[in-house]
């Protein structure tokens, strides 16, 4: 027996209920890299936001954006980084992933989300903004250029990454970073979380060979 398919064309979605909405558009692209961002402002007021929209730009220089909701409201991490050109990504462990989720309330700019939710500041020579300590993956970057998406007002921000810790055990021999054994969690949606397993690595693809499994046998 078939089971029964879910279709929705443009004219459904102005009808539907914004959170499942929300959730839908949100969880379909799948499972999305998981991040802490770190920023303060002129003042060294801190803040701590959760984010799943930070994607590979180039790495020659190393450039990630991160995408950032309209800043029609106060959004205290766009604000930090516009002020000190300052912010930091820090990958989020299955040890504290409630803790990260905490960070998405809308606490008001005088509290620290590092206090609120029971995370550690702490900082590095040559980054204004501050890393989260229990993070096996941190990176610092500086604010390189963003552009407004005219349909919606979304703002895309591109960062130059200037720092990066990760110990060195999570670090393969061709470079790649081992966030299975970094305990790494991935999100779906804006409120699942999910533990990453290997499936395979397989070799660099060409038309002329069929690309093999990058794992020892």
């Amino acid at each position: 027996m078939e089971s029964k398919k879910s279709v929705y064309r443009t004219e459904d979605f102005a009808g539907m209920d914004q959170r499942f909405r929300t959730q839908l558009i949100n969880s379909m692209p799948g499972v999305k890299a998981l991040n802490l961002v770190g920023t303060r402002d002129a003042d060294g007021q801190e803040n701590l936001a959760i984010f799943n929209s930070i994607f590979h730009v180039g790495a020659n220089p190393p450039y990630l954006g991160m995408v950032i909701r309209p800043d029609s409201v106060d959004r205290h991490t766009w604000q930090n980084i516009q002020a000190t050109g300052s912010y930091t990504l820090n990958a989020v462990g299955s040890d504290f992933y409630a803790k990260a989720h905490q960070t998405s309330a809308r606490y008001d700019n005088q509290t620290s989300e590092f206090d609120a939710v029971g995370l550690n500041p702490e900082y590095r020579d040559g980054v204004i903004a501050p890393f989260v300590a229990e993070s096996a993956i941190k990176i610092g970057l500086e604010l390189q250029e963003f552009q407004r998406v005219e349909c919606n007002g979304t703002l895309v921000v591109i960062g130059k990454v200037v720092y990066v810790e990760i110990n060195q055990a999570l670090i393969t021999e061709d470079g790649s970073v081992d966030l299975v054994k970094a305990q790494s969690v991935g999100s779906i949606g804006l409120d699942g979380y999910v533990d990453l397993s290997w499936i395979d690595r397989l070799s660099y693809a060409k038309p002329d060979r069929e690309s093999t499994t990058l794992f020892p046998k």
